[in-house]
């Protein structure tokens, strides 16, 4: 089998962070969600992967390289000159993948547990022409939603829905065989003008091809808002190994369910986890509560900070309320004024969220 990693899109729900970075790459847990995504294909026993790519498919290149860094990874990379739909991208990739099973899987996606049951299932099933990812939802109107028939097949997609004919929603991992360029290359655009997934799927459906469905019983996260990363950072923190590396003077307290990078520093601080601290940063005077993940080269100093992700070369110094629930870009500085007049002093990109609480400035 070969792997198909969609990671093209923008990401304009996470702006400011993806007007500078693609939205596959922001970390969660310290580690971008797209090297997350190539390593359970790689777990799953599959080397040979495509990655769809875009606007921001320089960086992409930069940051993936060849695999190598994945262990014996290839990796192939499949320019889409306009974002037309999941459909269009594995239409473009026919060349890659010719006539192999393959799974595609959404480069921003986060799933518990990985996926190789699922890879080896598809793999046994040989006669299976598709097998499609559902998870249970509680508001299944803002997915595309599968309804299954008595024997346990999928017999019908909407998306969308108003009035939701089932709670399970496709979470955008999907597996197909070659028949799937039959159904791309039938269908047409939809409303919004891309060649719609869904309508290739219902397509194999109608033309009697067998397509089932592995409903997944963990928890799966779509990362395209900013509270969707701090849920998904949340659940990885959880899972993760804590070890620690780095120096942690005799006045830190650092408890047993924290990843501190072999070049970083604790000095006179409190870190609890889950959390994680990052290669070369130096979190100083300063309480780091759970479920916060500070990447590479920050510097923290007279700051409380909570479930956060907090990005590389970030320094925030001396900010006087706890900093919870937020997503803080690279090169980012806070700092308070030390001089008269005494005031907020904030220098922020386009589309940036800013929330104060009450305080007093003395």
């Amino acid at each position: 089998m070969k792997g198909l990693i969609l990671s093209g899109g923008k990401g304009t729900r996470l702006y400011p962070l993806t007007y500078t970075r693609a939205k596959q790459l922001i970390p969660v847990a310290n580690k971008p969600v797209l090297f997350r995504v190539i390593e359970a294909i790689r777990d799953a026993g599959i080397r040979e992967i495509g990655i769809v790519i875009g606007d921001t498919g320089p960086e992409i290149r930069e940051a993936v390289g060849d695999g190598s860094q994945f262990g014996e990874v290839k990796i192939t990379y499949i320019p889409q000159e306009s974002p037309d739909g999941l459909a269009h991208a594995v239409k473009i990739s026919q060349h890659f993948l010719g006539e192999d099973r393959f799974v595609m899987f959404l480069g921003d996606n986060v799933i518990q547990g990985g996926i190789s049951d699922l890879i080896r299932d598809f793999e046994h099933n040989t006669a299976w022409n598709s097998q499609i990812v559902l998870t249970e939802v509680e508001h299944p109107q803002h997915y595309g939603v599968a309804v299954l028939d008595d024997s346990g097949r999928i017999q019908q997609l909407v998306e969308k829905p108003q009035v939701p004919p089932s709670k399970l929603a496709l979470v955008g991992i999907y597996m197909f065989d070659k028949h799937v360029f039959e159904a791309v290359n039938a269908i047409k655009p939809s409303w919004r003008h891309e060649l719609e997934i869904t309508d290739a799927i219902q397509w194999l459906v109608t033309n009697g091809y067998h397509v089932y469905p592995y409903v997944h019983q963990g928890w799966w996260i779509d990362t395209g808002k900013p509270r969707d990363m701090l849920d998904a950072n949340s659940r990885v923190l959880e899972e993760i190994r804590p070890q620690i590396l780095g120096k942690v003077d005799e006045q830190s307290e650092v408890d047993a369910r924290v990843t501190v990078a072999a070049t970083a520093e604790i000095i006179n601080s409190v870190v609890r986890g889950p959390a994680i601290i990052g290669e070369y940063t130096v979190i100083k005077n300063s309480y780091v509560g759970p479920f916060t993940s500070i990447y590479h080269h920050a510097y923290i100093e007279n700051c409380e900070i909570e479930r956060s992700i907090i990005l590389e070369n970030a320094r925030i110094c001396n900010v006087p309320n706890r900093l919870q629930d937020s997503l803080i870009g690279r090169n980012v500085d806070v700092d308070v004024a030390d001089k008269r007049p005494r005031a907020l002093k904030l220098n922020l990109g386009d589309y940036s969220k800013v929330r104060l609480a009450p305080w007093e400035i003395k």
